[in-house]
Formats: C-alpha cells, structure tokens, sequence
C-alpha cells in the first residue's frame, strides 16, 4: 500500500466521494450526502491544500484532504476509509500523514469536524488527545477537534501523482 497526493478530481478519488456520499446519507438521512460537494476542488490543491490517497494496487483504502483556513491553521476534510479496510489502523496512519503534509505546507495547528452519527471518528479524536473546540463550520450538532501539526506527525510518505 502507498499514498499518492493527487487532485481531488482524480480518479482514484471517486470511490472514496461516491463512499462517504452513501455514508452520510445512510448515517444522517437521504441528501446528506450532498455535502461532499460544498467544497470546491481547487481548496484542495497546493501551494496552501492537499488531497492524500491510499492506495492498495487499484482499490482506495483510504484518504482525506487539506484547505486552509488561514495562514497557521489547516482544516482535514473528506477523511475516510473503505469499510473492508477498517479497524486496521489506517484512519491513524491517514491523520499522521495529514499532519506531516500539512507541516510541509507551513502549518501548525489542523481542525476538523465530524458529525454525531460517527461514534468511531469521535472515539478515535478522542482518544488521541485532541482538543474538542467550538463547531466553526455548517453543520448542526458538528463536534470540532484541533490539534498540533507536532503532536501527530511523521514524515509524510506520499508520492505526487
């Protein structure tokens, strides 16, 4: 298995968006999914975001983006793991590489937000030691999370695709 930074357009992407669609739909009621569409693709891209998969041969075990929120501060969006592949420490190994690009990319501080319905998200922030902050983005009952880039890290291992 190996990560690949690429656009959130490609295709190796699709699975993931088409996922986290029936996902949220499934966990939050029909149209929720729709969601994965309020951020523009270009948020995604260097010089201030990124978007990692990880792959395993052709299938998307994994993956999740990075849009700046400002000039210190990197928000994780689209963060998700095939269900085949879960429980396996891959959504750990994800974060890690997430923190590490987003201290490549200048920040030092990463937020993100996760919904009610997703007891395994909150469990694994919160076992992590994130600090659970006020909700900043559009969601109602959203739990947000911060952390420093220093506190996660490892040196990203990602190949540009």
């Amino acid at each position: 298995m190996d990560y690949q930074q690429v656009a959130l357009t490609a295709p190796e992407v699709a699975p993931l968006l088409t996922g986290l669609r029936q996902e949220y739909d499934a966990r939050y009621g029909p149209g929720a999914g729709d969601s994965v569409l309020d951020v523009e693709p270009q948020e995604f891209e260097a010089p201030s975001g990124a978007f990692v998969v990880l792959m395993d041969g052709k299938c998307t075990v994994a993956g999740g983006g990075l849009r700046r929120i400002d000039d210190e501060t990197v928000e994780i969006k689209r963060m998700w793991t095939n269900p085949d592949y879960r429980r396996q420490g891959h959504a750990l190994r994800l974060l890690r590489e997430l923190a590490g690009l987003a201290g490549q990319l200048g920040y030092t501080t990463v937020r993100l937000e996760t919904g009610h319905a997703q007891p395994e998200a909150l469990a694994l922030y919160r076992g992590l030691g994130f600090t659970e902050i006020d909700s900043y983005g559009p969601y109602e009952h959203a739990a947000a999370f911060e952390f420093r880039v220093d506190a996660v890290t490892t040196t990203p291992r990602h190949s540009r695709h």
